[in-house]
């Protein structure tokens, strides 16, 4: 069912060249905490529900697969995903696959954190065009396919830019997962408004954990942080499409997608209204693999 409020592609704070890198970081990792946290609201974080998603669409054929998030901003729920994912795969006796993070502003601070981690987890340094992906990022020496992750993103670029991303991805990937938290709702607000008042909540443990007194001082003394969270959330909500119109701007993109199959669901991540929205597509020759 079409939702009663139409799409409008209107302008985010975060993506302004003009907002600060250390604010935007902060952000990030605001957004990144968001999808990896379990609360009594929560059942399950959103990234485990994206794991899940990708196990089970995918099936048989995922451990033919290496993951590339082409926005990975401070890493969101990628390292989350990789852990269910291998997990699963280790589980089933079959062998582990690889995560790759990249973004158009690499954040090469927080991912060598993640990488001294996991050794599954890998990052691309230089800036990375989603929309002309350079070859020695999709080309794997491994003889893997690629799908290409974007998480918390796609809702970012407007249609001529989303339908550039998907004709590179027919033309040179194997498949790709897009997952939002939000949906163009009014019950959708409510969920945005609890994450700017979670964001003010743990400020302080935030602040404590990075060492980073400016993120106590931008959530607390001048709440840039939380005001940013809210409005760039309820801006995403306006900004977020249906399966359906992602659907008609990959089979508009000028790439063959004949064989190129959609799927998409969603799950509850948070009391009362707090959805993750997935669409998951591959070729269907890929899938029965």
């Amino acid at each position: 069912m079409a939702p009663l409020i139409p799409r409008l592609h209107l302008f985010e704070i975060d993506d302004q060249s003009w907002f600060p890198a250390f604010l935007r970081s902060r952000i990030q990792d605001c957004l990144t905490l968001a999808w990896n946290t379990n609360t009594p609201l929560q059942p399950q974080s959103p990234a485990r529900i994206a794991a899940s998603a990708l196990i089970h669409e995918l099936g048989s054929s995922l451990p033919s697969y290496t993951f590339i998030d082409f926005c990975a901003g401070a890493g969101g729920p990628t390292p989350a995903i990789q852990r269910a994912i291998n997990s699963h795969l280790s589980a089933q006796g079959k062998p582990a696959v690889d995560f790759v993070l990249t973004d158009l502003h690499p954040n090469v601070a927080a991912w060598e954190k993640l990488v001294e981690k996991d050794p599954r987890i890998m990052f691309e340094r230089e800036p990375v065009d989603a929309s002309s992906a350079p070859s020695h990022l999709i080309h794997r020496k491994d003889g893997k396919k690629v799908l290409r992750l974007f998480n918390l993103s796609f809702h970012h670029f407007d249609d001529a830019l989303a339908r550039a991303i998907l004709k590179d991805t027919v033309n040179t990937s194997h498949g790709f997962a897009i997952f939002e938290l939000q949906d163009r709702s009014f019950a959708n607000a409510v969920t945005v408004l609890m994450l700017g008042v979670a964001a003010i909540a743990m400020a302080p443990l935030l602040a404590w954990k990075r060492k980073s007194p400016a993120m106590f001082f931008f959530s607390w003394i001048m709440p840039v942080l939380p005001f940013v969270l809210v409005f760039d959330g309820l801006v995403s909500c306006l900004r977020t499409r249906t399966s359906g119109e992602i659907e008609a701007l990959l089979r508009g993109c000028g790439a063959d997608t004949t064989l190129w199959e959609m799927r998409s669901g969603r799950s509850k991540f948070i009391w009362p209204c707090g959805y993750l929205h997935w669409v998951i597509c591959t070729p269907v020759e890929e899938i029965q693999a």
